[in-house]
């Protein structure tokens, strides 16, 4: 692999739920352009046991559906680790999964997140046409800047 950092891109969501499952079809659309210092993950939710998981990597990219309106349909941040949680541990942030790594395994790689704006959520297999476009926006973002992380 050579100097190349290795990256994990997390997919969350349920593509049971409709547009819910922009993070699962975004790795689906992507994976077969990722060089092979990447590797992928399907998550209905972040759970604790990530934060060690995240430890094998330089570069950790989180992918999710967004309720938020979002300027282009899809935004990119850094993330940072916070020490936030909620009332069950079944709905960790990416922030808490990167304060668990550093404080529990001393390993913070990057984090970034990336957030696609879906539009409905019941019980649905399949996309909006919406959230479609959207997922085709945040594709090309990411296609475009993909050295960018390597």
């Amino acid at each position: 692999m050579g100097n190349k950092s290795k990256t994990l891109l997390f997919g969350i969501g349920n593509c049971g739920r409709a547009d819910d499952g922009l993070g699962w079809a975004f790795i689906d659309r992507i994976k077969s352009k990722l060089p092979d210092n990447y590797d992928y993950e399907y998550r209905y939710q972040l759970q604790i046991e990530d934060a060690d998981l995240i430890g094998e990597f330089d570069t950790v990219i989180f992918v999710d559906a967004s309720r938020n309106e979002l300027e282009n349909g899809y935004s990119w941040e850094t993330c940072e680790g916070s020490n936030t949680y909620s009332f069950s541990t079944h709905a960790l942030l990416p922030e808490t999964i990167l304060y668990l790594s550093e404080h529990l395994y001393q390993h913070t790689p990057r984090a970034f997140v990336l957030e696609i704006q879906g539009h409905k959520w019941e019980l649905k297999n399949g996309l909006t046409n919406k959230a479609k476009e959207n997922l085709k926006k945040a594709n090309t973002y990411f296609t475009e800047h993909l050295s960018d992380y390597i």
